[in-house]
């Protein structure tokens, strides 16, 4: 397929976002749902996953569209969305109107007490599945003032699928991994500390002055300065305090901290 430098620009910078390993999945689908609004020439965003197990769409992002009409989307016209079953069976970008006849589709109640209060018109889809899980949607639209959305701008939704797929499920496991790690750094302080013990008794009286200060806050050439020691014995303090603790990062080092002081 043939780009404009234009659309070369605005994709090179969605692949960079959807490249980044520190946004969160909410984070990342409200992110490159704003650039393909630019990219696609569109007006509105919605954005939600669906939950099977409780068989609705949740955590919504959006851009330009009404809180208290997403709200009703929540409570009432999810349930009676001509659109979702088949939206829901797709594995690729769709345009609304290949799923359902506009003429059709404008009859409806899910038209015009939902869509039309906003101004949505014409809409394209992207859903985005982990095997049987969906990770997240894109659902983009345009107001009437518009045209529908081209095959063109269609395969360049498409195009993105596969990166937006992996962004989301590589977000999801690692806030997965991290409130497990959470969860057993907790247990790991209720467990190894009885009352009254210190959960910092393995560390040593400079060791223990760089985790306060680290707690505190301080940067690592801060913390240097504030005890006039060297950058490098700074971080060979905290290394072997992460190693002694058996933990890996600041907050939990904080988080220890804190029990130390109670």
């Amino acid at each position: 397929m043939h780009l404009t430098s234009r659309e070369l620009a605005l994709l090179a910078d969605v692949f960079k976002l959807l490249a980044d390993r520190t946004l969160p999945e909410d984070v990342l689908r409200l992110e490159v749902g704003r650039r393909m609004l630019d990219l696609l020439r569109a007006d509105y965003l919605g954005s939600y996953v669906w939950d099977g197990v409780q068989e609705k769409f949740a955590h919504r992002v959006a851009v330009n569209m009404s809180a208290d009409n997403l709200g009703d989307y929540e409570r009432y016209f999810q349930y009676r969305d001509p659109l979702a079953p088949a939206l829901l069976n797709r594995r690729e970008a769709v345009r609304v109107s290949d799923l359902m006849p506009h003429e059709a589709l404008v009859r409806t109640e899910f038209f015009n007490d939902f869509l039309r209060r906003d101004g949505l018109y014409w809409g394209v889809n992207l859903f985005a599945w982990d095997g049987d899980e969906n990770v997240g949607d894109l659902r983009i639209w345009r107001g009437q003032h518009r045209e529908n959305f081209s095959d063109h701008e269609l395969a360049v939704l498409e195009l993105i699928r596969p990166a937006f797929t992996a962004a989301l499920k590589r977000a999801r496991s690692e806030a997965g991994m991290a409130k497990v790690a959470d969860a057993l750094a907790d247990g790991m302080s209720a467990e190894m500390t009885p009352a009254g013990s210190d959960p910092l008794g393995c560390l040593t009286r400079r060791e223990r002055e760089v985790v306060g200060l680290v707690a505190e806050g301080l940067l690592d050439k801060e913390i240097a300065q504030r005890l006039g020691i060297s950058y490098t014995t700074v971080r060979t303090h905290l290394d072997r305090s992460f190693q002694k603790l058996g933990i890996s990062n600041r907050s939990r080092l904080a988080r220890l901290w804190q029990l130390a002081r109670r």
